[in-house]
């Protein structure tokens, strides 16, 4: 049985999980959704990035409190919940892990190849990449990823933090606040305005992994994890993906806004753009800084991405096998890590001509499930599938319904797009 610990000490050891969700969210949508609101739009749009976080905030919670509280992961209680929210998961998850995992690397590998100039093809890197992430879960499995991605987003913050000081250093503030700023209450903009939201700071699926995160930590810690300790990890590295959101949006605010260039829709082109111009900016030394800051975010993500989906489809496998041994767990999950990455990528191969509309069928899939994840994470840690003292309180369900009824509506706007 394992032993329930208190005190600072184990808080701080416990730490880990919320980093991976930290990792996890900062990609696209903080280095090329975030940026672009920015740079398009200048300061206008910060409620936007402001009322995602928030409004997120208690249904990727509810990930950690339910692990901790039950000692299960979420798919665990979507299976116990019934066959409607168990099945939903799963069809969710299968319609977008092949083109999330080939879209973020595809763009990792770009930006790597532009930083480091090696003159390799961006299908080269991909491989690169997808190898040493592979290698590092297989080798040094979960402390190493926890490891790796404490380090990884404490870097990232470092260096964006130092590119937004280093544009209010030179003045850019009054210069940004002195351009027009552009109408957003058009078909385009209210387009982007849900996009923008939908993937800030991350898909709500997340909480899935996190859940599953939080079971591993307890595990490689060989104790179970309190509702104080999982609450703490999780408002950490939430905190972090907010604060770092925050930072690339001001760093399109501060260097892209009003430099009367059109920006790029590809990821890897549109982070050319961001560090060519602070280049022209700042000077030619600060390129460097926001280079390694495009490349760690989304490195971090990639990793986490690599590590999250197999982990959720050997979960999935283990609930129709629950006779399965941690051994077999284990192999299942060393399968995944190797098919699902080359799977992507092969799809990004063949299918190249067509990318573009399987990145929005899947943005699309996990945008309109959100509230659908939301009601299940909800009805899990409002159940008796939780202690009592382990749910959440009367002010904080009303808060919750709230912040449903807020991405219900945005859902509205979003399929209200389609025939305006």
């Amino acid at each position: 049985m394992q032993k329930k610990s208190s005190g600072k000490t184990s808080i701080f050891k416990t730490l880990g999980p919320g980093f991976l969700l930290a990792g996890a969210a900062i990609g696209v949508s903080h280095l090329v959704q975030a940026t672009r609101a920015g740079a398009d739009y200048g300061f206008l749009l910060i409620w936007v990035l402001i009322i995602a976080c928030i409004t997120k905030y208690p249904f990727l919670e509810f990930g950690p409190r339910y692990a901790a509280g039950t000692g299960n992961h979420l798919i665990t209680g979507y299976k116990k919940l019934g066959k409607l929210p168990y099945w939903t998961f799963i069809i969710i998850t299968i319609g977008g892990m092949f083109i999330v995992e080939a879209a973020v690397t595809i763009v990792t590998a770009g930006l790597a190849e532009r930083l480091f100039g090696m003159g390799w093809s961006t299908f080269t890197w991909s491989f690169v990449i997808i190898g040493f992430c592979i290698a590092l879960l297989l080798i040094g499995k979960y402390p190493a990823l926890d490891k790796t991605m404490k380090a990884i987003v404490s870097l990232l913050g470092l260096a964006t933090l130092t590119a937004v000081i280093l544009a209010f250093g030179e003045g850019r503030l009054e210069t940004a606040m002195a351009v027009e700023t552009p109408d957003v209450w058009n078909k385009v903009g209210i387009a982007f305005i849900i996009s923008f939201m939908g993937w800030m700071p991350i898909p709500l699926d997340a909480s899935v992994w996190h859940s599953i995160w939080t079971k591993e930590k307890a595990l490689s810690n060989k104790r179970s994890t309190s509702l104080k300790e999982a609450f703490f990890d999780f408002n950490i590295g939430y905190l972090a993906a907010a604060v770092i959101g925050l930072l690339f949006f001001l760093m399109g605010a501060l260097i892209m806004f009003g430099s009367g260039i059109g920006f790029s829709g590809n990821g890897v082109e549109f982070s050319g753009q961001l560090v060519d111009l602070y280049g022209k900016t700042l000077g030619d030394w600060s390129k460097p800084i926001v280079a390694v800051a495009a490349l760690i975010a989304m490195l971090s993500t990639t990793l986490a991405v690599t590590d999250a989906i197999p982990r959720v489809i050997s979960e999935i496998f283990a609930e129709e096998k629950p006779q399965w041994t941690k051994e077999q767990k284990w192999k299942n999950y060393r399968l995944n890590v190797f098919i699902i990455p080359i799977l992507s990528l092969l799809i990004l191969y063949f299918f190249t001509a067509s990318f573009t509309v399987l990145i929005d069928f899947a943005t699309a899939l996990s945008f309109l499930s959100a509230p659908v994840l939301a009601w299940f994470n909800y009805k899990l840690v409002t159940s008796d599938q939780m202690k009592i003292e382990d749910r959440p309180g009367k002010k904080y369900r009303i808060f919750s319904i709230i912040c449903l009824g807020v991405l219900i509506l945005f859902n509205l706007a979003y399929i209200t797009t389609w025939f305006i």
